[in-house]
């Protein structure tokens, strides 16, 4: 929480990890997705780099749940942090913003609403780049160890991503 209270804003995303059927199927099998796996949450500074990942929960828990079960949603907005979330973290508290999500009741979002949308989108396409660049390892196209070493492999995978990001700084 140090280095992201530095940030001028943080992007939070979900993203599932595929891995091979493990006995106890149901947990890990995303509807969503269509497929067995983990769902990691990863919080990425404005520039798109991996700042912090969560350890793997899996894959049938919503992002939202996933963030208030690793304490990130408190976390941010104790840290006073303006957070960029998807629309699955709608629900959640004032630091984190979310985009307008078109309802039953309201036929047409308004073109001011299209307009911060679209705002909203160009700035987490750069959380999206930090979540593709955790899965050029290629590791993660599929893990086939059990699913309780995932938490293990990507928070490796983390540390190895700022030792070189700090290696090409310096």
């Amino acid at each position: 929480m140090t280095r992201i209270r530095l940030l001028a804003y943080a992007i939070l995303d979900g993203t599932l990890i595929p891995i091979d059927r493990v006995a106890n199927q149901k947990p890990y099998y995303s509807g969503k997705h269509k497929r067995h796996g983990v769902n990691v949450q990863v919080i990425a500074d404005a520039a798109g780099r991996l700042v912090w990942a969560s350890a793997a929960l899996p894959g049938s828990t919503h992002d939202l749940t996933a963030a208030r079960t690793h304490g990130i949603i408190d976390a941010l907005t104790s840290a006073d942090v303006m957070t960029f979330a998807d629309k699955g973290y709608q629900g959640a508290r004032v630091s984190v913003r979310t985009p307008f999500k078109r309802r039953r009741f309201r036929l047409k979002l308004s073109r001011r609403q299209k307009t911060v949308n679209r705002a909203h989108a160009k700035i987490r396409a750069r959380g999206e780049r930090a979540i593709a660049t955790l899965k050029t390892w290629k590791i993660l196209v599929k893990l086939r160890c059990c699913p309780r070493r995932a938490t293990a492999i990507v928070q490796a995978i983390l540390v190895l991503h700022h030792v070189e990001a700090d290696h090409n700084a310096g």
